[in-house]
């Protein structure tokens, strides 16, 4: 019996159709509930396929000792790879991991919490699956980055790197680290990394 071959990202140019806006997107996607979507700032629908057991429990990892942080100084709101964020560029994005400061996040109306919140992170994490290119990712963490995210890990498993994004500097890449920081974004937050590889 052959295996099935790696699902990977899909991407449907919707321009020559229709140009969805922020409210046909959000219909479309609780709409889908059962598809991972996100919507590109030139209009591009991105189907994501489902993760693995491997990057589900990283991922579980890595959310688990971001909130645990949180918890304990209280500084801001942790969020799955279930929520999607509406950047200031008009990009519906969903990181693996990310984190809004309470100042930020209470700033939004009750209905913008309970949509699709049009802001960037403060603070993200992508994770790389078996299926994902490295240079898509990398594009979007550049993209978290020149929308307003503060610090932004890109976590690249299977060549055991760590791409660390900051405002106006270009990426700093980590080879296996022990532990990772949250710099004065996240103070004293340190996720330890031995899991992930």
């Amino acid at each position: 019996m052959r295996s099935a071959p790696p699902m990977t990202a899909l991407t449907l140019d919707l321009s020559p159709v229709i140009r969805l806006t922020h409210e046909q997107f959000e219909q479309l996607a609780l709409a889908n509930r059962d598809l991972r979507l996100e919507l590109t700032a030139t209009g591009e629908l991105v189907l994501m396929p489902p993760t693995g057991g491997n990057t589900g429990r990283r991922n579980s990892d890595l959310t688990y000792q971001v909130e645990s942080w949180n918890r304990r100084y209280q500084m801001g709101i942790v969020f799955d790879s279930s929520t999607i964020f509406r950047l200031p560029n008009g990009a519906e994005r969903s990181p693996d991991v990310a984190w809004v400061t309470l100042e930020r996040w209470n700033a939004l109306t009750a209905a913008e919490q309970d949509s699709f919140p049009p802001l960037c992170p403060d603070f993200v994490i992508e994770l790389r699956s078996k299926t994902d290119r490295l240079q898509p990712l990398q594009a979007k963490l550049a993209e978290y980055q020149a929308n307003g995210c503060r610090l932004g890990w890109l976590i690249n498993v299977q060549d055991r790197q760590v791409e660390i994004y900051r405002p106006d500097r270009s990426p700093e890449t980590l080879h296996a680290p022990v532990t990772l920081f949250g710099e004065a974004v996240l103070p004293e937050l340190t996720v330890a990394t031995a899991g992930l590889w």
